[in-house]
């Protein structure tokens, strides 16, 4: 089984959200946490973490690139445990039950995304369209010979779902990069 763990390959996430994910603590996708919200009317630290955050569970800080790691059945079990928790004690949920129920359709998401090799790193890109909130996730590739140590510097993307947006970081760098 493979999970998402948050990654922070620079310090930008502690600049652009409110609130950033401590790296390495399991991640969803968060999209949730905006149901409650007109995300067409979100500005600043809040639209960035709308439009590009993962959420992280335990923090509930928001981290840019999530990793896929491996993971067990107690990783798993704790994850949607703790999940449920943060969405009875942070969200308002109802009761434990009501939450765990909506803790593992969020965790069955993030193992459905989780069908590349471990240590792939994901992006998420949100947008509004007709009124509904869609996600689309990239997989970001390591430049051949590459390890995960500079943001900008090394990677190259890979389409997975269909992108609302041509998304290169090694494009926003300022650095060139292959064609």
């Amino acid at each position: 089984m493979k999970l998402l763990r948050s990654i922070a390959l620079d310090p930008s996430d502690t600049f652009v959200f409110d609130v950033a994910a401590e790296p390495g603590e399991w991640a969803v996708s968060g999209a949730f946490r905006f149901c409650d919200q007109d995300p067409t009317k979100l500005t600043g630290k809040a639209r960035v973490a709308f439009r590009s955050g993962f959420l992280g569970v335990q923090s509930w800080g928001w981290s840019t690139l999530a990793q896929i790691v491996p993971a067990t059945e107690n990783d798993c079990s704790a994850l949607i445990d703790r999940l449920a928790r943060q969405l009875v004690d942070r969200f308002g949920a109802p009761d434990l039950a009501t939450a765990r129920a909506a803790a593992e359709e969020e965790v069955a998401f993030v193992q459905s995304l989780c069908n590349h090799p471990v240590s792939s790193l994901i992006a998420v890109h949100r947008s509004v369209s007709d009124g509904e909130v869609r996600e689309s996730f990239r997989r970001l590739q390591l430049r051949q010979g590459q390890g995960h140590s500079k943001a900008f510097s090394f990677m190259e993307v890979e389409d997975d779902v269909e992108p609302d947006g041509d998304l290169k970081p090694a494009d926003m760098s300022g650095e060139p990069g292959p064609r």
